[in-house]
């Protein structure tokens, strides 16, 4: 029997750790995105300082991020796994927060103008009008910050919890190439397959988009 097929549960089990890693923080940080992209988008200000700071906090290595919070959150216990959530939440909004302010900013206003004629209230129309126009954009931004949030957590195996990161560090202190291997084709299929699952969902949630558009013509008998 292969190695694979000895450690197949230990692989499941590193893949799904690995995955909750990477969502966790896609889910928080779409929860940060939305208020802050609305902000921006409703006080012009506002976006500048916010655009500004989550640059700086995606060019800060993830590995130091990592280790400065060791301290507070730790590398045992049921806070550890916070160590590697609260760094990759904040670089999942260096790609959200631009898709969401360019999503919002895409609605255009006659279609704002023709929501508040229609009685639409401003949370109303947000909610029922603009951030479902916005979504495209938005899942955009979401399927580029899931797939580097899947990439970035094998690097905390560097500090004892980077899921199929394991097999990368595990593989190279017992010169076992097939353990490498297996770690890199396993991260490759949670990124394809994360990815496949936000388009499915794109598609899911902009019917619109999936109305061929029609062409009208007109036959010569049509046109006498």
């Amino acid at each position: 029997m292969s190695w694979a097929g000895v450690d197949l549960a230990q692989l499941v089990s590193l893949a799904a750790h690995h995955l909750y890693l990477a969502a966790v923080p896609i889910a928080f940080g779409l929860i940060i995105s939305i208020p802050l992209g609305i902000a921006s988008v409703r006080w012009g200000w506002v976006y500048p300082p916010v655009l500004t700071s989550t640059s700086i906090l995606y060019a800060v290595p993830s590995l130091a991020m990592f280790i400065f919070l060791i301290p507070f959150t730790g590398i045992v216990g049921s806070t550890r796994d916070f160590t590697l959530i609260i760094p990759l939440t904040l670089y999942s909004l260096s790609a959200l927060v631009p898709n969401v302010v360019d999503g919002l900013r895409s609605v255009p206003d006659p279609v704002r103008q023709s929501a508040t004629a229609m009685g639409f209230g401003t949370l109303r129309r947000l909610a029922q009008v603009e951030l479902p126009i916005a979504v495209p954009v938005v899942m955009a931004g979401l399927r580029v910050a899931t797939v580097s949030n899947i990439s970035l957590v094998s690097v905390g195996e560097l500090i004892g919890n980077g899921g199929l990161g394991y097999l990368f560090t595990d593989g190279l202190q017992r010169d076992f190439s097939k353990e490498i291997y297996a770690g890199i084709g396993l991260t490759i299929v949670l990124a394809l397959g994360a990815d496949a699952l936000l388009v499915l969902l794109r598609w899911s949630l902009t019917p619109w988009q999936r109305t061929a558009p029609r062409t009208t013509r007109l036959t010569q008998g049509e046109a006498i």
